[in-house]
């Protein structure tokens, strides 16, 4: 047995022995909330999973970041069985304002527009990542390594051998279905050799924690700059998520300000509907960028979450894709398993490819599209952007259709969130 060291998670390692041909049905590569969910997804599925994460604390704890968790996500936590545990620790908008610029035609949406309760929440990242991580070490069929790093795997034809380093020891461990859950630079997708296309975009995100001096109302905003989005989301405790998009030379100097010039422009962007700002904690910026791989399956390989794809910010859609990700591949081999399917043929993997792919590339040209539309000073594009808001905001039909699409409840449905919806 592995020991484990201090602030490691370190369950009992299975060793391969000559009479099992496999150790797990599944090994999961990267342990963030995708890894996480697609596991915990998994916890009556009579499967034995492996989940594998090289970092005891990620980066986005460390630096506080947060998310928009859509309506579908939450029904799908809901339907794993974790959402009253990740409840109490965020926060429901039950309204969103779009707005571009200086135009007055601001478009409101409100939780009544689709008869819910909420529109969605907002999670810092520890919220989401700590209840996963007790679910799924109570979860018997799960063995969860952490920190521990992939060295090298070799994908034959009935099998997947992995090489796991952790405590310094290497281990080989067989599966019958690797799947990749380690990031917009996974690891496991360039080693099996997957290209991806896309580009980077022209712009840097600044994402900060201010107080505002007003009730932040539940209300999240998208404000539509000149040079990128602007999004202000609610937290509990009354403090907002900033995630300000700007040029890569704009967003350097804005971050290279002191606090107090620093919120004097981030008050311009801001507005005065919350009164006064208070800067909580560090800045910091990151670099926008969109990825589509051409596969997201090969036999006995799945990429889930960012390894698969990358969308910018603006919409909040990035996190929510790799949550449907998750609910979907473990839809797909658990009904595959019911079959008595081989859950790593490709044949198999290759309907959650079909499934998830192609929404994924629907909304990834969605927020292409609205970021360069809006960031954009051509007069015909701005008139064109501004007739659109101006219909939104005046034809229900059309409101409604992008209120659904923005907290997902267009494409197709997960189990997990039908039994939810259907309770």
């Amino acid at each position: 047995m592995l020991q484990a060291q201090p602030n490691q998670t370190v369950s009992n390692l299975q060793i391969p022995t000559e009479e099992k041909e496999y150790d797990y049905d599944l090994v999961v590569v990267g342990g963030g909330i995708v890894g996480l969910t697609l596991a915990a997804a998994l916890q009556d599925s009579g499967l034995s999973v492996l989940l594998i994460e090289a970092k005891a604390q990620s980066d986005s704890v460390m630096k506080g970041q947060a998310y928009a968790i859509h309506m579908l996500s939450a029904l799908i936590f809901q339907g794993i069985g974790v959402w009253d545990k990740i409840r109490p620790q965020i926060e429901t908008y039950r309204h969103v304002c779009l707005s571009d610029a200086d135009y007055p035609c601001v478009v409101e949406f409100d939780n009544s527009d689709i008869n819910q309760n909420d529109l969605g929440y907002v999670a810092e990242h520890k919220a989401i990542l700590f209840p996963l991580q007790e679910f799924v070490k109570d979860c018997h069929n799960i063995t969860y390594l952490c920190p521990a790093e992939v060295v090298n795997t070799q994908y034959q034809k009935n099998m997947t051998k992995v090489d796991v380093k952790v405590a310094g020891e290497v281990r080989t461990v067989r599966t019958k279905l690797l799947v990749g859950a380690d990031g917009a630079r996974s690891r496991i997708r360039q080693g099996a050799g997957i290209k991806t296309h896309g580009w980077k975009y022209w712009q840097s995100c600044i994402v900060a924690f201010v107080k505002p001096e007003k009730p932040h109302n539940n209300t999240a905003y998208e404000k539509f700059q000149s040079s990128g989005p602007f999004a202000i989301l609610p937290l509990p405790g009354n403090r907002c998520r900033i995630v300000w998009t700007a040029p890569h030379a704009e967003a350097k100097a804005l971050c290279e300000l002191d606090d107090k010039k620093f919120l004097a422009e981030l008050q311009k962007r801001f507005g005065n509907q919350m009164g006064k700002l208070e800067l909580l904690g560090e800045r910091f910026t990151f670099q926008v960028q969109l990825m589509q791989s051409t596969r997201y399956v090969l036999n006995r390989l799945a990429l889930i979450g960012n390894a698969a794809h990358s969308c910018h910010p603006v919409g909040g859609q990035g996190l929510n894709l790799g949550i449907r990700d998750a609910a979907a591949l473990a839809q797909t081999i658990q009904e595959a398993q019911a079959r008595g399917q081989d859950i790593g043929d490709i044949k198999v993997l290759k309907s959650y490819e079909r499934w998830r792919q192609r929404e994924n590339l629907a909304i990834l040209g969605m927020t292409d599209l609205l970021d360069r539309t809006f960031s954009n000073q051509f007069l015909p594009v701005v008139l064109g952007r501004r007739l659109v808001l101006w219909m939104m905001k005046r034809i229900r039909l059309i409101k409604i259709f992008n209120l659904k699409l923005m907290v997902g409840l267009t494409g197709k449905t997960p189990k997990l969130a039908q039994k939810v919806l259907e309770a």
